[in-house]
């Protein structure tokens, strides 16, 4: 039960507090690409770390549970999809946004849903 609670909030990304300072839209593959070159998306408190391959992949873990998938860039937005250890996590285009040059903000749904805040290291 613990494990499929946090899948469905990894999937759909989990409710970033709001912050004074604005965020910035990423809407290129190559500003993208520049702010993740060799750094990892982080979300310490659920001991996530993704690698967001410039080859389409995505390798990572999340509490100790091997995370892989592919992704795109299509029409401004980040186009994924994952497996967290068998568990789906079905294709959804997300809006990114920076804040700084160490913050991701990535919202499901092309910008409509739930918003996800990653720290790149």
């Amino acid at each position: 039960m613990r494990r499929h609670l946090f899948a469905a909030g990894l999937a759909c990304a989990v409710a970033a507090p709001a912050n004074a300072q604005e965020y910035t839209p990423i809407t290129e593959r190559e500003t993208f690409l520049s702010l993740l070159h060799g750094r990892q998306l982080q979300m310490r408190i659920y001991g996530l770390s993704l690698n967001v391959l410039p080859d389409g992949r995505i390798e990572g873990s999340a509490v100790g549970w091997d995370i892989d998938g592919s992704w795109t860039w299509q029409d401004g937005y980040f186009c994924r999809e994952m497996d967290w250890s068998g568990y789906e996590i079905p294709f959804n285009c997300q809006l990114v946004e920076v804040l700084g040059d160490d913050r991701l903000r990535f919202t499901v749904d092309q910008g409509a849903g739930d918003s996800a805040e990653f720290r790149l290291r």
